[in-house]
């Protein structure tokens, strides 16, 4: 498969994780200070070669009830817009919960440090990989069982 970067898109920061190279395991990675759409686009791709990605898996942060507000819609336009200048595939998968997952995690491997946000969102990001990962090694009889809100993904190629 190759590895795959995530990307967990916010307001002033990018958080990005990276599968090992079977695209088992997720982890963090970095986190990327908003600029503009074109030096942000820049460091997506420059990461993505760097780490060898044959495919970016970008968020999509939907409200709880699973309707797109209006972050989900920004963050849509945003990724669609990176689409168009990559080489590789670009897919958007259902982020809900990550941020809270990821906090928690932090929170218990290391209870009395102090992390910046960037770490948080770079765990943020490892969060959503490994969902991705492990949703795309369902088998068949697991797919036919969830149902396509549960499969959550939007791909632009």
């Amino acid at each position: 498969m190759g590895r795959i970067l995530a990307l967990d898109v916010g307001e002033k920061r990018i958080g990005v994780a990276v599968s090992d190279e079977t695209a088992t395991l997720a982890r963090p990675l970095t986190a990327i200070t908003r600029a503009s759409k074109r030096e942000d686009f820049g460091r997506i791709a420059q990461l993505a070669a760097e780490q060898g990605a044959e495919r970016i898996v970008a968020g999509y942060p939907r409200s709880l009830s699973g309707a797109e507000g209006p972050q989900a819609q920004r963050v849509r336009r945003y990724v669609e817009a990176l689409a168009q200048g990559l080489s590789v595939p670009v897919e958007m998968w259902d982020e809900r919960y990550t941020t809270v997952v990821a906090t928690e995690r932090l929170r218990d491997a290391r209870p009395r440090q102090r992390r910046d946000r960037g770490q948080l969102d770079a765990a943020a990001a490892a969060v959503l990989l490994q969902d991705y990962l492990d949703a795309r090694r369902l088998t068949p009889m697991d797919r036919e069982r969830l149902t396509k809100d549960e499969i959550r993904n939007t791909e632009y190629e």
